[in-house]
């Protein structure tokens, strides 16, 4: 029998715990409810406005409701919004040409899908079914999604308590030149000898089936670290003598946000696999997995499957292409590194100021600081980044750190590339006063 209760949904929205019928899924949820979004502000039911330095979840690019990404919203979901996954339709016919001809050679092969996740589980498949091997490589800070396979090759966080994994995964020690673990003489870096050293361990763990290594470019829930130049040369090297794909997750990196349209063109190294997400859909679900014509052919040929609800649909492909109309037209590229540049000269002068920044570090409009208790020491400071971060909120200014024990005192800041050279000012000066507010 179907009780009274089941029966009635309320449409009362006034309960005064709007988390109470929420799953927890984060450590914490930001104390007001947010009630609409505007270029690079957010605005809560109270009516106050925050500035928002992560573009959503670092995705919303072009800022929020963009007029033109509302216009294809409005006439695409009026016209053709989702298919049978074995349909196509123009959209993404248009955006995976269009991909295709931002990269380069030989990345022209590409699915569309929805997830950072998503796009990774089917990069990691695919190399497995490719290679015939089944062992992953990526760095210790990592983060991939929380699928089955992505979240094997994730080792930053959310590992314990859940069983098992997938067997095969294996850590290569993060590259962090603030706190460094291998270096030279003179106590910088030695990434090459850590690069050695970590994969002699790996080739000790082997089971002599190594398929691919993944990583990002720059490792955002790691620590925002940046891998030193030349590494990612060094790494597909690596990879190359063991037979192995290169799968780069750009994720967060991708379209614009570094300055460069993607961030591996820095190295001018070209990966096996490439993943994108966030940055493709501007804060829709969008994303694709992008490999090479002879790479796509053998998963043909072997039949490869990745057949969900949602790959290809037409909505999320629509707004894809429009992303890539704004970017272009605008430059965002040019934009990301200029503000980039303005950003950083800003946070190196926060820390000539107060003697907790430890580092500054990142790359255009992704960028770090992380803070210390003691910059000699370098030790760690989670509550004062937790306190910074409360006290910004407070002053109009959504900030993110890395909620990892250990990182807290590490934000990771990625304005959206449309934010006006005031906005990033009126950031900085928010920050500068909320670790003022936060220190002796």
């Amino acid at each position: 029998m179907t009780s009274t209760r089941e029966n009635q949904v309320s449409t009362d929205t006034s309960d005064d715990d709007p988390q109470r019928q929420l799953i927890r899924y984060c450590p914490s949820y930001s104390p007001e409810l947010i009630d609409r979004a505007q270029g690079s502000y957010l605005y809560t039911q109270s009516g106050r406005s925050l500035l928002d330095f992560t573009s959503g979840q670092m995705s919303a690019i072009l800022g929020h409701s963009h007029p033109e990404i509302v216009s294809t919203v409005q006439r695409q979901v009026a016209t053709l919004d989702h298919l049978f996954s074995g349909m196509l339709s123009q959209p993404v016919v248009d955006l995976s040409r269009r991909l295709a001809e931002s990269l380069p050679d030989p990345l022209d092969k590409v699915v569309l899908l929805t997830t950072g996740a998503e796009s990774n589980e089917a990069a990691i498949r695919m190399a497995k079914l490719v290679t015939g091997k089944h062992e992953i490589v990526s760095f210790a800070g990592s983060w991939h999604g929380m699928t089955h396979a992505a979240a094997a090759a994730t080792y930053s966080s959310g590992r314990k308590g859940y069983g098992p994994v997938a067997p095969g995964n294996l850590a290569l020690p993060t590259p962090n030149a603030y706190r460094p673990d291998f270096t030279h003489p003179d106590g910088t870096h030695d990434w090459r000898r850590q690069l050695d050293y970590g994969f002699g361990m790996i080739d000790a763990q082997s089971v002599g089936s190594l398929a691919a290594c993944i990583v990002e470019p720059i490792l955002s829930s790691g620590g925002l670290i940046e891998l030193p130049p030349g590494y990612l040369r060094a790494l597909k090297d690596k990879c190359e003598e063991r037979d192995m794909l290169l799968i780069l997750d750009e994720a967060q990196t991708g379209l614009c946000r570094t300055g460069d349209w993607y961030a591996f063109q820095l190295d001018g190294v070209v990966p096996d696999i490439l993943t994108l997400s966030k940055t493709l859909g501007a804060g829709l679900p969008l994303a694709a997995t992008i490999t090479s014509a002879e790479i796509e052919a053998q998963a043909h040929e072997r039949g490869f499957l990745f057949f969900t609800t949602h790959v290809s649909d037409p909505l999320v492909a629509a707004v894809g292409n429009t992303v890539l109309d704004v970017l272009i037209r605008d430059d965002l590229a040019a934009r990301a590194e200029q503000a980039g540049a303005a950003l950083r000269q800003g946070l190196l002068e926060i820390a000539d100021r107060h003697d907790v920044v430890g580092d500054v570090r990142g790359r255009g409009l992704m960028q770090g600081i992380e803070l210390v208790t003691d910059r000699e020491t370098k030790s760690g400071a989670d509550e004062l980044g937790a306190a910074v971060t409360r006290r910004c909120f407070d002053l109009g200014l959504h900030m993110n750190i890395v909620q990892l024990p250990g990182m807290g005192g590490i934000f990771r800041i990625a304005p959206p590339l449309t934010a006006t050279d005031d906005e990033l000012r009126l950031g900085l000066e928010i920050l500068d006063q909320a670790i003022s507010d936060c220190t002796p």
